[in-house]
């Protein structure tokens, strides 16, 4: 999982894309392979329920990779059809130009009764530019997935608006910290207890006051029709 540090400024974030994998851990076993690995941060919870595990990412990450497998998500994979049961991307999705592509590709490799699971930004700052493209409503991955050839396909909210809303603050205060060493020092320590409280406290009025259409993100899972072997 994500490790958390709870004196940074989104470990809100990293909380909830935990929660939200961990709910749906238990869909994959066998082969598994996870579209833009990156650091790998969830290969070892993976391999507690599954047989083998394969990370894909490409040559451009700024993230750093230890993968198995370097390749262009957006483009056809030299990896062959119907060999995985299961298939993961986390906040990869956005980063991709043609996201169908991947999803079909996705498809291909399944086999019948394979699962796909994604998590995916929605409101949600330009990050890891220039290659952020896109923002998914849960109507436009249940589209996409759909199109691609999965059935059964759930989308989740991972937070509520005031997680969402409280994250987006967070980051926009991030940019407070500029000029010499010791002000930066001292502008941190007066961020940190902020952080602290607004994350610590979000997810409580959220539970409180839901708004189902403000989110931070989705996590999706989909099913390859046929019967799994």
């Amino acid at each position: 999982m994500n490790s958390i540090d709870k004196l940074s400024h989104n470990w809100l974030m990293k909380r909830a894309l935990n929660s939200a994998v961990a709910r749906h851990l238990h869909l994959l076993q066998g082969r598994v392979y996870d579209f833009g690995c990156g650091t790998m941060p969830y290969e070892a919870d993976i391999l507690e329920r599954a047989e083998e595990y394969v990370g894909v990412d490409w040559s451009n990450t700024l993230h750093g990779t230890r993968c198995e497998l370097v390749a262009d998500l957006n483009s056809p994979l030299p990896i062959p059809s119907e060999s995985a049961d299961a298939i993961v991307s986390f906040e990869v999705l956005e980063h991709l130009c043609e996201p169908l592509n991947m999803l079909r590709e996705a498809n291909r490799i399944l086999r019948p009764g394979g699962v796909i699971l994604i998590t995916v930004p929605f409101q949600w700052w330009v990050h890891e530019s220039p290659w952020d493209y896109f923002r998914y409503t849960r109507f436009g991955l249940d589209y996409l997935l759909r199109k691609a050839g999965f059935e059964d396909v759930c989308v989740e909210e991972t937070t509520g608006f005031w997680e969402m809303w409280v994250l987006k603050l967070n980051y926009q205060s991030l940019r407070l910290i500029k000029g010499p060493r010791l002000l930066r020092k001292l502008i941190r320590a007066i961020l940190v207890p902020l952080w602290w409280v607004s994350q610590t406290t979000a997810g409580i009025v959220s539970s409180r006051w839901a708004s189902p259409n403000e989110t931070a993100g989705y996590v999706v899972v989909g099913r390859k029709p046929g019967q799994a072997t």
